[in-house]
């Protein structure tokens, strides 16, 4: 399965905090509204950049619409407040009801975190 890079990794990201939580979500899309869903990730990438204790986010999708996001927050209040978000809650009503056929949601801890770059 190919993958494609939905959004880029944030250089921020590099080695965690012990103790870092990582809200990791996976999704399989449908084929419904495509331009709809672009415009509303984008819009909520934007607004969870700027929420207290964001860290950043990966998420690739491949081909088929099976997609995992993972996003990454400083403290489990930060993860819990971007959850309890007003638009943010809209927007996941919205993604159940057009976007999404079904995904899982599992929240982490960070308890080791490392980089390696090919030079």
């Amino acid at each position: 399965m190919q993958f494609i890079t939905h959004r880029p990794y944030a250089a921020n990201m590099a080695k965690l905090s012990n103790g870092t939580i990582s809200v990791i979500f996976v999704a399989q899309r449908t084929d419904l509204d495509a331009d709809g869903y672009a415009k509303a990730a984008a819009m909520m990438d934007e607004l969870a950049a700027q929420q207290d204790g964001y860290i950043g986010i990966d998420s690739v999708r491949g081909a088929n619409g099976h997609g995992i996001t993972v996003s990454y927050w400083a403290d489990e209040a930060s993860a819990k407040a971007w959850r309890d978000h007003a638009d943010h809650a809209a927007m996941r009503e919205a993604g159940r009801n057009r976007w999404y056929s079904d995904y899982s949601l599992h929240v982490a801890q960070v308890t080791r975190s490392y980089d390696w770059k090919k030079l």
